[in-house]
């Protein structure tokens, strides 16, 4: 990193704001939908499919061309190039091509002069299907052992033996639903038509480089002749990382047949209809333990719903396996992946992206075993944690920077978990109708894309004759705070006030092939990548400035009080004015790929993290045991984000990521009918977080730690990591639920989203086991 005076640390202050937040507050933050329409400006909507399964027959669009403002209509037939908006398998189609396999799935493309009459002309085609088997339930795809690829196993011993030897055994089974991404931007796209078949394609997308790839495929162009453009993002949490490329395909298809520019920006109701969700799972296991809570054997069973195409499903069920232990090591233990294929709209990549359900489980059995035992859960978890001797993990990676026993401890103590445990069960005896639970959950996250390849970022940097500094890279913008951490790095890098850095929209036709804004690798990919570009440049400058000087390049410093060369002390500004005029290079390109990872999937053996980034959270609860109604009393977290690029940014996204991991767990219920539409596609039946469901007491600390790995400024990621300390909110109902029936050694039988139905219908399960 740059040469700094104790004074100076870019990096570490906590006073830069999210470099966005003053355009926020004043509501002059610009995004996809926010840009001056052009003259001539075309809108689109979809014609969706009435049936989950069908072949179409024929397809009636006169009255869709005859209806006021439609100036177009296309189908599958008008696409000159590939059908595919899909990141890999090929199965995901822009328009539908002889048979729908979900409910929703578009099968027209309206264009109109306004949105209303897109929509409004969207609904009036006539299209005539022949019913085909739907498959709408997990239990079905299993009957018809419908899969997306084959079922997976992950082992380490011989599982089975060692329940057979177990002093111990519990077995059981619960199911967690989906989530909707619900983000407050929707799905968005504009694309403008250039000279000579070149398109620009402005796009709320995680992922410009796949958006372009695919773009250019459908229109049967080069790469070259698709720009993609992304300054910002209104929320995403992975909806934007394959299912943004949909809503570009349309919009790019639109401006090259008509020569006008189109914008498609989809309805909420039809965004949730027609986007991916978190895969919904079921969990069945065997697990052997000693008296101590020792686990000894596992076999556990994981089915997730896919959905009607492959997607991201193969890679979110991996990291599901891969994160089954959590904190805890695992002697004898076989995972298997069960990856249901089904005619409802395909699950996608959601924060966390597999980790939280196959996190959820083990912190399940843990439970299990702790009831059956009469033990305090933590107890239990605190028994089973790696250890010296036992660090290698049921897909053969050390697990090199424990910190999780040591993180636990301090939490427990500056939580007074043992002191609350008492006063809860005390409450809880003098209570007949509010029960309280309090838990204390650990999460160890790996941090990299299991899909090795993508592990790779670049970035442009120039600095210009006057000292300022443009930064354009491959991460995408979407609230996280990506673009001011990067440019933390670069102003670092070169001793200057952050000001000094302009950062600009990411943009393929700056930095190609780039990977996905996703994996929590952000800030790790794209801003040690700009490092890069920017040590070259400031390379060059002190090789400039040891020739000018007459001094070695050892005696060239840039500090924030000046660049020092041979004695002199100039401005940066001067600096740069110099090397302009003696002709020195001041843009650089900068690269970086990942080092030390690598996975055999065939295997499921080898090391597809680069490190683990870990956390703990303590919660409290009370449920109402007549209407099955609770509440979050007080949440606190301890958590290891390194040595933190921006404090105040990592603190929010830990805030943000418990409550929307709170949400997943306890009121976002997806509910489709028997027919596989979604019935919940409206904030009217479908129940985010809100202000009033954060917990009155929420403190969170950060780990006083540093990254073990040479990642920029020894920082960890912290977009993903903490979704899943609200695991300790599940846990802590299931407490308050066993409070109903004292004496039962046994786990409610609760399932996830713990709505205040399945609350009551956990209290009865209990009651009666």
């Amino acid at each position: 990193m740059a040469e700094r005076d104790p004074a100076w640390k870019v990096l570490e202050k906590p006073s830069h704001p999210h470099d966005s937040a003053r355009l926020h507050v004043a509501g002059e933050a610009r995004y996809a939908d926010d840009l001056a329409e052009p003259e001539g400006m075309l809108h689109l909507a979809f014609g969706q499919s009435s049936e989950a399964h069908a072949r179409i027959v024929s397809i009636d669009l006169s009255d869709v061309l005859a209806a006021e403002g439609v100036v177009a209509v296309y189908t599958a037939a008008d696409i000159p190039g590939a059908n595919d908006v899909s990141p890999f398998a090929g199965d995901d189609r822009l328009l539908a091509d002889g048979e729908v396999t979900s409910h929703g799935q578009p099968v027209f493309l309206v264009a109109a002069t306004s949105q209303r009459a897109a929509r409004k002309a969207a609904r009036l085609g006539k299209v005539e299907y022949e019913p085909l088997p739907a498959v709408t339930t997990m239990a079905e795809a299993r009957a018809r052992q419908s899969l997306i690829e084959p079922t997976q196993r992950m082992a380490r011993g011989d599982a089975a033996a060692a329940l057979e030897g177990a002093p111990r055994r519990v077995s059981g089974r619960f199911e967690m639903g989906g989530q909707d991404h619900f983000y407050l931007e929707g799905q968005v796209a504009v694309a403008t038509p250039g000279e000579d078949g070149q398109i620009h394609v402005l796009s709320s997308t995680q992922h410009p480089s796949e958006v372009q790839h695919l773009v250019a495929h459908m229109l049967h162009r080069s790469t070259a002749d698709v720009t993609v453009e992304v300054r910002r993002m209104g929320g995403a949490f992975g909806g934007k990382e394959t299912q943004a490329a949909l809503f570009a395909a349309a919009a790019a298809l639109v401006a090259s047949k008509t020569g006008h520019p189109a914008k498609f920006r989809c309805d909420r109701d039809d965004d949730m209809v027609m986007t991916g969700k978190r895969h919904p799972f079921e969990v069945a296991y065997e697990a052997g333990f000693d008296d101590e809570g020792h686990l000894l054997a596992l076999k556990l069973f994981l089915s997730s719903n896919c959905g009607a195409t492959v997607d991201l499903s193969p890679a979110i069920n991996d990291r599901a396996m891969f994160h089954a232990d959590n904190c805890y090591y695992l002697p004898d233990v076989e995972i298997v992946s069960e990856r249901l294929k089904t005619n409802t709209v395909s699950a996608t990549a959601f924060r966390g992206f597999g980790g939280p359900q196959g996190m959820l489980a083990i912190e399940r059995i843990v439970d299990h075993v702790a009831a059956v035992l009469g033990k305090d859960p933590l107890a239990v978890r605190l028994a089973n944690l790696y250890r010296p001797g036992r660090e290698e993990t049921q897909y053969g990676m050390t697990v090199a920077d424990n910190i999780a026993p040591e993180l636990i401890a301090r939490l427990c103590e500056s939580a007074r978990y043992d002191e609350r445990v008492k006063a809860v069960e005390a409450f809880n005896a003098k209570s007949p109708v509010i029960k309280k639970g309090i838990a204390l959950t650990p999460v160890k996250f790996g941090i990299s894309f299991t899909t090795t390849h993508l592990n790779q970022a670049g970035a442009l940097v120039h600095v210009y004759a006057d000292g300022s500094i443009q930064i354009n890279h491959g991460g995408t913008e979407m609230g996280q705070g990506v673009y001011v951490k990067v440019a933390q790095v670069v102003a670092d890098v070169f001793a200057v006030p952050l000001g000094t850095v302009r950062i600009t929209a990411t943009r393929t036709d700056k930095v190609p092939n780039t990977s996905a804004t996703a994996a929590s690798s952000g800030a790790d990919l794209n801003g040690m990548a700009a490092h890069n570009a920017a040590m070259a440049i400031r390379d060059r400058l002190t090789n400039f400035l040891a020739r000018t000087y007459g001094c070695g390049e050892d005696a060239v410093h840039f500090t924030p009080g000046g660049v020092l060369a041979g004695g002199e002390t100039l401005s940066f500004a001067e600096v740069t004015h110099k090397a302009y005029i003696g002709r020195v290079s001041m843009s650089s390109t900068g690269f970086y790929a990942t080092p030390g990872i690598e996975y055999d999937r065939d295997a499921h053996k080898g090391r597809p993290f680069y490190y683990f980034a870990y956390g703990a959270s303590v919660s409290e609860v009370a449920i109402d045991t007549l209407t099955g109604e609770h509440k979050v009393l007080a949440v606190d977290i301890l958590h290891d984000v390194g040595r933190s690029l921006n404090p105040v940014i990592d603190r929010g996204q830990i805030e943000g990521g418990f409550v929307q991991g709170q949400g997943w767990l306890t009121t976002e219920e997806l509910v489709w009918d028997g027919k596989g539409r979604l019935l919940t596609h409206s904030p009217a039946t479908y129940k985010i977080p809100t202000a009033s469901d954060r917990p009155k007491h929420f403190t969170v600390a950060l780990w006083d730690g540093e990254n073990v790995e040479p990642t920029i400024n020894r920082s960890k990621a912290v977009g993903e990591p903490p979704f899943m300390l609200a695991n300790s909110v599940f846990s802590a109902l299931g407490r308050a639920i066993a409070a109903t029936a004292p004496d039962k050694r046994d786990l409610p039988p609760l399932d996830a989203p713990a709505t205040p139905e399945r609350i009551l219908k956990a209290i009865a399960g209990h009651k009666l086991s």
